[in-house]
């Protein structure tokens, strides 16, 4: 779609982290389409920053994003991207969708099925649009898996494997030291980092819906018991940080990096910085803050490092989901689909492979798309094209180009919810509990 079918859209960002200055990329880069009309960010370093780069009156820039939920106050923009902690989305939700705002809502929903299920009906009432950032449905290589599939390639589906490879040091930086490194701060880490990789597979599934589930995982490595003898609290003090592949020092001052996750360290950065000015920052927040603790016990981190789910659909297919910390590749997703003609395997790139059991023969399906993909780095450019649905669904009033609405986004989110409740109870969870 050319820029001239595009109609502006404005916007607001609550909660200006790694995920919504990505997002706010896009209105940098296509100003003609999205302008970014107000922030709000507890930091001022942060506030600053996107100030600066979106040139904001000072009016538009705060501290707590209630300011433009106010009822007294006009409402500033057409829509709200709400990339706010886990915890704070249900409220800014619930209180941005009152307001009239169309919701682009940062993954998970909300940190409680009873939440998720008041957002969907709120923004129905309001009579706004709700997008949920299941950012994976949007990459051309998952709409041609679900394409193949619903032509029969394979024949019958039968089974999905899929396996979410967090990766050793992503694992410890996000969800061992920080922000969803405590359910009790964030949320339980399947539905933080997996419920992605759920929706995936309801999104290739459908018109299959789950209705059971089962689960197994537990918190393995991150633990006291195995710290390593003489190791200390922090890594920059540690006698045997050279022997630790989770050492803070190799995660974040080995080699020269201003993006993620040194930008989470240290989300002061600013573009003339070089490396030596940047490293001081890092080496004093590594020693002063969480990004610099032992990974071992000293974290007062609880989330799973590694879950199994089990699925069964009403057709008798079944699905397995794994997500592992301890991987060398860091969020490079493989499936395997199988089914009674064929099977398709990806690997996490753009290419796709099917295998005809008739002609024993392979087809490859390069799905590459980087026209503007590489604008937005985030999920392998699938943050461009999620972020770009929405805005063109908004500019041209068609809801349907939303990939993600309330009703799928919803039914992905009790699955996890069911799946969790299932590894907590050792049980088989029927999916008709949650609905």
């Amino acid at each position: 779609m050319s820029n001239s079918e595009y109609r502006q859209i404005t916007g607001i960002i609550v909660g200006c982290g790694n995920r919504g200055q990505n997002y706010a990329e896009y209105a940098r880069h296509f100003p003609e389409r999205f302008r970014v009309v107000a922030v709000a960010d507890p930091r001022q370093v942060v506030r600053e920053k996107m100030q600066k780069l979106f040139s904001l009156e000072d009016k538009h820039v705060s501290n707590d994003w209630r300011q433009f939920a106010d009822p007294s106050i006009e409402r500033l923009a057409e829509c709200a991207l709400i990339t706010l902690p886990d915890r704070e989305h249900y409220e800014a939700a619930i209180q941005l969708a009152k307001k009239g705002y169309h919701i682009l809502l940062e993954k998970p929903m909300a940190t409680k099925p009873e939440h998720c299920k008041e957002i969907v009906q709120v923004c129905r009432d309001n009579n706004v649009l709700l997008g949920v950032c299941h950012v994976l449905r949007y990459l051309p290589v998952v709409k041609k898996i679900k394409e193949l599939i619903d032509k029969n390639v394979i024949g019958k589906l039968i089974s999905i494997q899929h396996i979410e490879p967090v990766g050793y040091f992503h694992f410890a930086h996000s969800f061992v030291r920080g922000n969803w490194h405590n359910e009790n701060e964030s949320c339980f880490s399947l539905l933080a980092k997996c419920c992605h990789d759920l929706d995936l597979i309801q999104y290739w599934m459908q018109p299959r819906q789950c209705v059971n589930i089962s689960s197994f995982g537990k918190l393995m490595h991150f633990t006291r018991d195995n710290k390593p003898q003489g190791a200390s609290d922090r890594c920059l003090t540690c006698a045997v940080e050279s022997t630790c592949p989770y050492s803070a020092k190799k995660i974040y001052l080995e080699k020269p990096n201003r993006r993620w996750p040194v930008s989470v360290v240290v989300p002061d950065i600013e573009e003339h910085e070089g490396w030596d000015e940047i490293k001081v920052k890092v080496k004093h927040a590594l020693e002063t803050g969480p990004y610099g603790k032992c990974v071992y016990g000293d974290c007062d981190n609880d989330v799973v490092d590694q879950q199994v789910v089990i699925l069964n659909f009403d057709d008798g297919a079944t699905a397995t989901m794994q997500m592992v910390a301890f991987t060398e590749q860091v969020c490079q997703r493989t499936s395997r689909i199988f089914g009674s003609h064929g099977e398709l395997t990806w690997t996490g790139e753009d290419t796709l492979v099917h295998y005809d059991f008739l002609t024993q023969k392979r087809t490859i399906y390069d799905e590459a798309d980087l026209t503007s993909a590489g604008i937005m780095g985030g999920h392998g450019g699938a943050d461009f094209f999620a972020m770009d649905s929405f805005i063109r669904a908004l500019s041209l009033n068609k809801p349907e180009l939303i990939g993600t609405g309330p009703e799928d986004s919803l039914a992905s989110h009790l699955i996890a919810f069911a799946a969790e409740t299932a590894r907590k109870e050792n049980r088989v969870c029927q999916i008709n509990e949650f609905a």
